[in-house]
């Protein structure tokens, strides 16, 4: 579906009067963004001497973003599907997923701020800001299908429960590489 076609396809989608794509898939699309930052800082910092005694560990985050940011791609499509499917259990998984992906993603970020080539420090935080972004986008899709569960109390309140956690702690890690990349870009 859009996994195979241009940015300006899915955009022109995205803002046409059609039910789907919507914000589910879009909130997949900016975690994904975030998740390619990363890859692109490693990219920039694998192989270089002055990071050489990382590299082992650089290219194991590497491997983990890369996974993400083809998970998060796969999740523009699944959410457009699930839409259509009309089963608000399906469509409450896909930005679920995302929310949980966004998760593990912004963990990678305060690794790359010591450890990554400094001349795309401001990545980082962009990353970081994507991938709050994404989940916080992801959450209000989840939040609406919740509505729809109500019935299923101890489910719904386990999922906000899980979400308000890693919201807490995903803020705390975005405000914490804002912070860090902003000391070392003003130096």
């Amino acid at each position: 579906m859009y996994n195979e076609s241009s940015l300006k396809t899915y955009l022109n989608d995205l803002a046409a009067k059609l039910p789907a794509p919507g914000g589910g898939s879009a909130a997949a699309l900016t975690a994904a963004l975030g998740a390619s930052l990363i890859s692109m800082v490693l990219n920039f910092t694998i192989g270089k001497e002055k990071y050489a005694q990382y590299e082992n560990e650089l290219k194991e985050v590497f491997s983990k973003s890369e996974k993400l940011r083809e998970e998060f791609l796969n999740l523009v499509d699944l959410d457009v599907v699930a839409f259509k499917a009309k089963d608000i259990r399906q469509a409450l998984g896909v930005p679920l997923k995302v929310c949980r992906l966004c998760f593990k993603s912004i963990m990678l970020c305060p690794l790359l701020i010591n450890k990554s080539n400094l001349n795309l420090i401001s990545d980082v935080a962009v990353a970081a800001i994507l991938l709050e972004s994404g989940f916080t986008s992801a959450y209000f899709n989840v939040e609406i299908n919740l509505e729809s569960l109500k019935e299923d109390k101890k489910f719904v309140q386990q999922i906000r429960k899980e979400l308000k956690q890693k919201a807490k702690i995903i803020k705390k890690i975005r405000l914490q590489t804002e912070g860090r990349v902003g000391k070392i870009i003003r130096r």
